[in-house]
């Protein structure tokens, strides 16, 4: 390893915007027992599979249709 490195050409990464980003979301634990039972039969970490499947939303533009009474 070398004691100095020289960093004057470096580029920034142009993939940064796209990487995830950590928040706190709270759910319920029926929903996370769900999804971790979900994610072992695919063989998925269950937080990468959360993930995939409201990234499918979003990009569906699938709506939730509720009602309130």
């Amino acid at each position: 390893m070398r004691k100095e490195y020289d960093f004057s050409n470096a580029k920034r990464n142009p993939y940064a915007k796209r990487l995830k980003k950590q928040i706190t979301i709270r759910l319920e634990e029926p929903t996370i027992e769900y999804f971790k039972e979900l994610a072992e039969e695919m063989d998925l970490p269950y937080q990468t599979l959360i993930n995939l499947y409201l990234r499918d939303c979003a990009e569906s533009h699938r709506k939730l249709s509720l009602k309130w009474k």
